[in-house]
């Protein structure tokens, strides 16, 4: 997006620091695009009938977060024993620890240590893809289960990918801090979906898996499942669909007024992002899939950009995100048409009732 773009609106985002009080505006301004005025009415949606917005699934890569490696263990753990306690007829022999799920040893560019051990997360990606089932065909062990049970369900996939991204982050830390991958992910519970058509395929496409610092991106993918980048990523380039641990490879064809925030540099112009791309390419044909076609939804569809000026007073990722670690808590959204306050926090003592409620409609 450029200065010179049109724009639909321009919405303004609270933040605060939960330990002053402290509030940090940020101001986000939509692209008028096709997709954009689908996303944005269904925004105004959300936030005028006060969808429930989820807190313990939103700050991913920010190394700072209280939600750090043994917290989120703990939590994996925790939904475990819920599942395996419920008597559903599945039982899961596993146990999360940061020690058995990051690899030992010295941490820098082509060194061993820090590194995610993918194939831990891609089982317990594929216990989730065994309990829930995929949308429109429930598993039976979904079909049984009570409200609790599903929310810790749910709480797996949840809980993978914010602590792969989290491992991501501290990994980079120490000898790359500019290429962490913090990121904000602002998804309300039951949010109404809408298909995408054949003009907003024309937003996707490979290039856009390099996300712009401030960049803001439409919640695709809402149906159960990996995309295609997802599973090059957790596979590896020697993947292929029919043997893959993941059971829901899929197109994404449905969205919702949900958005992400890129907080990370882009890498599109480094020559070891530009190969994992081209390999990402050979991965696709070698899987009968023809790269260029738009129809695979491949990438992240842009709908507005953070004024970072505005909101930061700078474009410089080290004092945004300076920022950004104490202000991990956001209370208020609000564009032209519509307004939501959110005074609730995952820290709440009853949060995990307070999102069954919710789920339950």
């Amino acid at each position: 997006m450029h200065g010179t773009d049109q724009l639909l609106d321009r919405i303004t985002l609270t933040l605060e620091n939960t330990a002053t009080g402290d509030l940090l505006p940020v101001w986000i301004d939509v692209a008028d695009n096709t997709l954009s005025r689908k996303w944005l009415a269904a925004l105004n949606q959300l936030l005028a009938d006060r969808y429930h917005l989820e807190k313990n699934y939103q700050w991913f890569g920010f190394v700072q977060s209280a939600r750090n490696t043994e917290y989120i263990c703990a939590q994996i753990n925790s939904s475990i024993q819920a599942i395996n306690a419920a008597n559903i007829g599945y039982h899961i022999d596993d146990w999360f620890t940061p020690e058995n799920t990051i690899t030992t040893g010295d941490i820098g560019y082509n060194l061993p240590g820090g590194r995610l051990i993918q194939q831990r997360f891609n089982q317990l990606h594929r216990y989730f893809e065994d309990l829930q089932g995929t949308t429109g065909h429930m598993s039976e062990y979904y079909t049984r289960a009570g409200d609790v049970t599903r929310w810790h369900i749910r709480q797996l996939n949840l809980l993978c990918h914010e602590y792969e991204s989290l491992v991501l982050s501290l990994r980079k830390e120490p000898y790359a801090p500019e290429w962490q991958r913090p990121s904000q992910l602002m998804c309300w519970l039951n949010a109404p979906r809408f298909e995408l058509d054949q003009q907003d395929y024309e937003l996707f496409g490979i290039d856009t898996i390099n996300r712009e610092l401030g960049a803001v991106y439409v919640g695709v993918n809402k149906a159960i499942g990996k995309h295609h980048w997802e599973v090059f990523q957790d596979e590896g380039r020697d993947s292929r669909v029919g043997e893959l641990t993941t059971t829901t490879l899929r197109a994404q064809t449905l969205a919702a007024g949900d958005f992400d925030i890129e907080w990370a540099n882009n890498p599109g112009a480094f020559p070891w992002q530009q190969e994992n791309l081209q390999a990402f390419r050979e991965w696709l044909r070698a899987n009968g899939f023809d790269p260029e076609d738009p129809s695979l939804t491949i990438g992240h569809p842009q709908v507005a950009q953070v004024d970072l000026l505005a909101s930061f007073g700078t474009e410089d990722y080290r004092t945004i995100w300076a920022k950004l670690n104490t202000h991990l808590n956001v209370v208020a959204i609000e564009t032209t048409l519509a307004r939501a306050e959110y005074a609730y926090n995952w820290t709440d003592s009853d949060y995990m009732y307070q999102q069954i409620a919710a789920l339950k409609g």
